[in-house]
């Protein structure tokens, strides 16, 4: 992979980039509200590649409104065509940054249990910034999350699950639960590649609401 130029390292901070990214929290917000009229815990899954792992845990889950957030558009039309195959009324699925979701989130709303299923790894040490799991995220989540909501991850890479622990371990407002079952088992698409992988959850204990 190459490396960025610096000019391409330096649009973020160009109007025009802030501009767009701003037009696109607005149409995710805008999206947000007309599919939650009312307040609502959601239960998100960040990364949802095809919709395998939470569509199957909306089918068993009716009382739980779930969301799927992804970049890639491809597996969003599928994640889609599969709530509409079952016809689930509380399952939904959208493209788009996690942090830009984040921020388009209406306040009423929050979220109660986030999945984080086999993200991509990064594995050499120069692309570690662009792992999922940043202290960033941690904290943007917490802000968005109930008091006691869970944090579910999952990888089948060794270094990047040591990773996603210690920052964990090392945020103030996350504890990992060593003792906690994990509360649903379905593969998803990515993992029924996988050999061998490991999982942990982490509780909330930031009293932000």
């Amino acid at each position: 992979m190459t490396q960025p130029s610096p000019s391409q390292t330096n649009q973020a901070s160009e109007p025009a980039y802030l501009q767009r990214r701003q037009e696109r929290i607005r149409q995710l917000a805008a999206e947000l509200s007309d599919r939650y009229p009312s307040p609502q815990r959601l239960t998100l899954e960040a990364g949802c590649g095809h919709g395998h792992f939470l569509t199957a845990f909306a089918e068993n889950h009716p009382h739980a409104q779930c969301m799927g957030v992804d970049l890639v558009s491809k597996r969003i039309r599928k994640a889609l065509n599969k709530r509409d195959k079952r016809d689930l009324n509380n399952l939904h699925f959208m493209k788009g940054s996690l942090h830009e979701w984040l921020q388009a989130l209406p306040a009423e709303h929050a979220l109660e249990r986030i999945f984080m299923l086999f993200p991509d790894p990064w594995p050499k040490k120069r692309h570690h910034k662009h792992r999922m799991l940043q202290p960033e995220l941690l904290s943007a989540l917490a802000q968005r999350a109930t008091p006691n909501c869970r944090l579910h991850f999952r990888s089948d890479h060794a270094a990047n699950f040591a990773w996603a622990v210690e920052q964990v371990v090392q945020h103030p407002s996350w504890e990992i639960q060593t003792k906690e079952p994990w509360p649903f088992e379905h593969s998803s698409f990515f993992q029924e590649l996988m050999v061998k992988y490991e999982s942990f959850t982490a509780i909330n204990s930031s009293p932000t609401r």
